[in-house]
């Protein structure tokens, strides 16, 4: 190193050391939780000499800009794999998602040993339309390989104009070798509350993201089901539900809760601190209820569950959640950018926490296919039999040997067929339907 060069660089390395050492002094003068802090100068030294020694020797020039954006975002990402830095346009694609329409694939991802794993498909979205499923690693977009590749960036790189295509090759459980889906970007508009009526009574409420405008809708469609019948049970399907925003799930929680907690959370600071409880009122009237989650369930969708299940309103049925029980909060920076800062932890209202654990379900079902087997005939039974005796004398003494005919003559798909899990859902709110009915 010359002396000129040695010069200018120890200049700029005390220029840059000392701004890094006044942002970190007016940092921690503003903790207000009594903390001692000792600024790690040696690492502030050692930061500074890194980013020289790129300035200086990288094969190309280097803008500072770029250097220190790398820098913020390598601090965040290293932290876990939902604390982010969000530059102008995530910052806006952010705040654009939570109201219900965005660009894309319609899939919620994240990070795990480098690839990108796949949390859910959004329901009726070219991803969930292409076959993509909850825990499926994507290792390449396009050409491109993800391992190495930021979150925000793998994600930046799904979304494009609507009609163009993007292959993602992914590697499956159960399936040997990667397979590769081609899917065409499209306009993602969620709506995340839909119903329909299962059987006279027994109604279904599907969640598929969590939304401001969620706890109103969801309100609004259990009144309509309970308009045509009264509700004897409710199905509240969370599956593939990757979450959204904390308050939907407080409203939705809320909606079936008449008093207690909700959910709390406990971080280092006072203000990440908060407990969430339920006001009088239940939208399904206090009829019985089954919450289906499994692998795609994740952070506000268990929050629901976890409320449900504590407060013993409902019976949860499926396989154990994805166990995202960490809260991100955004804090805005200058130029419209923003951090995403895991501040905080929820916890059920028995105190359990789901972070990485999960909620467990009352009932486990795994996925399974059913099919129906070939139809062997007539089967034989007491009434099928000739000159067999009536069950009241009013019918007369003896039958005409004439068969029921149990032929199904609609064409729909078995609900048993169609969705296994909803099917013994329906049969579960059925029974407890029963057994509250009986004096």
């Amino acid at each position: 190193m010359n002396k000129r060069f040695s010069v200018g660089y120890g200049l700029v390395t005390g220029v840059i050391l000392g701004v890094l050492l006044s942002v970190s002094v007016g940092v921690f003068a503003d903790r207000n939780d009594g903390a001692s802090e000792t600024l790690p100068v040696e690492d502030l030294r050692r930061f500074t000499d890194v980013y020289m020694r790129i300035k200086r020797n990288y094969v190309t020039e280097v803008e500072d800009h770029d250097l220190l954006d790398n820098a913020i975002k390598g601090m965040l990402s290293g932290l876990d794999p939902h604390s982010a830095y969000l530059d102008e346009q995530e910052f806006r694609d952010l705040q654009v998602g939570t109201s219900g329409e965005f660009g894309g694939l319609g899939i919620e991802v994240g990070m795990e040993d480098g690839f990108i794993k796949v949390i859910a498909p959004i329901d009726d979205t070219p991803a969930s339309r292409a076959g993509i499923r909850a825990g499926d690693l994507i290792i390449r977009l396009d050409d491109t390989a993800v391992k190495g590749m930021s979150l925000s960036d793998a994600v930046n790189k799904m979304r494009g104009k609507r009609g163009t295509d993007i292959t993602l090759t992914i590697m499956r459980e159960g399936v040997e070798g990667p397979q590769r889906i081609t899917i065409t970007r499209d306009i993602i508009q969620v709506q995340s509350v839909r119903s329909e009526q299962l059987e006279p009574g027994f109604g279904y409420v599907r969640v598929t993201n969590f939304q401001s405008r969620t706890a109103r809708d969801l309100v609004r469609a259990v009144e309509d089901l309970k308009e045509d019948v009264p509700l004897q049970g409710l199905v509240l399907d969370l599956r593939n539900n990757p979450g959204g925003v904390l308050n939907g799930a407080v409203g939705v929680s809320d909606a079936f809760l008449d008093s207690g907690l909700i959910v709390y959370t406990e971080g280092r600071l006072q203000e990440s601190q908060f407990r969430y409880t339920a006001s009088p009122g239940d939208v399904a009237d206090g009829v019985p209820m089954v919450v289906l989650v499994n692998e795609g369930s994740a952070s506000a969708s268990e929050i629901v569950a976890g409320a449900l299940q504590d407060h013993k309103r409902a019976v949860v049925m499926g396989t154990p959640t994805f166990g995202k029980g960490s809260v991100q909060t955004i804090l805005p920076l200058a130029q419209e950018t923003a951090i995403k800062l895991t501040t905080a932890r929820y916890f059920t209202p028995d105190g359990r926490s789901i972070q990485a654990e999960g909620i467990q379900p009352d009932i486990r079902i795994e996925p399974v296919s059913v099919t129906r087997t070939e139809d062997n005939g007539p089967s034989l039974n007491e009434a099928s039999l000739e000159r067999h005796l009536e069950g009241s004398i009013d019918n007369g003494a003896f039958g005409n040997g004439a068969e029921s005919d149990d032929t199904d003559e609609t064409d729909e798909e078995p609900l048993a067929q169609r969705d296994f899990g909803l099917y013994e859902a329906l049969n579960l709110l059925k029974g407890l339907a029963i057994m509250g009915a009986r004096p």
